[in-house]
């Protein structure tokens, strides 16, 4: 099931070592087959507040996402981007394929107190 990073970066002054971190980071995520599926984009708020970019990279698992996470090859670069922008950053796995709703919102309903 595929996974994701999926960060939320505030606005930052530019830096050279955010242009450095930038430059290396797709080779440290592609060993693990990760990719870009959103990076550089304008995004469009339609409630509540989003300030600054959203970047996401798209693993094949979660197994992935984490190793790249941790290894060396990212832990080395990783400075480069949080001594400089400020952010929030997730790993999350996806939906399965033939994912119903329905059965969440089951749950839900089931849940909550009878009227």
């Amino acid at each position: 099931m595929t996974a994701y990073a999926v960060a939320h970066l505030r606005e930052a002054a530019p830096h050279l070592q955010i242009a450095e971190y930038i430059e290396r980071v797709t080779a440290t995520f592609e060993p693990y087959g990760g990719r870009f599926l959103v990076h550089g984009a304008q995004h469009e708020v339609k409630e509540g507040g989003w300030p600054g970019h959203v970047v996401i990279i798209g693993f094949p698992g979660i197994t992935e996402a984490r190793d790249w996470w941790d290894s060396p090859a990212y832990q080395e670069i990783a400075p480069l981007r949080s001594r400089h922008i400020a952010g929030d950053i997730i790993l999350v796995d996806g939906v399965p394929e033939g994912y119903d709703p329905s059965a969440t919102a089951k749950a839900l309903r089931e849940a909550l107190p009878a009227e």
